[in-house]
């Protein structure tokens, strides 16, 4: 009779429990399945695109949409060395 009472815990607790330990298992499942690489796994490319445009065609451009007026066009033009 003393353990009639007490058994609310387990019924409250429990499922939490099991909650938590799946959530842990999903966790290590994905960090492994990250850690030893998948289809996903970024190559050995860079991230943003190459491009041939040099410095100087860059600010060509940004002088050419209006980004930059003439007097700042010239002055980064001889920072650049051209």
């Amino acid at each position: 009779m003393m353990w009639w009472g007490e058994g609310w815990h387990a019924m409250m607790f429990g499922p939490l429990f099991m909650i938590l330990v799946l959530a842990i298992a999903i966790a290590v499942v994905v960090l492994l399945v990250r850690r030893l690489g998948g289809p996903w796994q970024e190559t050995t490319t860079t991230r943003y695109p190459v491009s041939d445009r040099t410095p100087l065609d860059i600010l060509k451009q940004r002088f050419a949409r209006g980004e930059i007026d003439k007097q700042e066009f010239e002055e980064r033009r001889r920072v650049l060395g051209d």
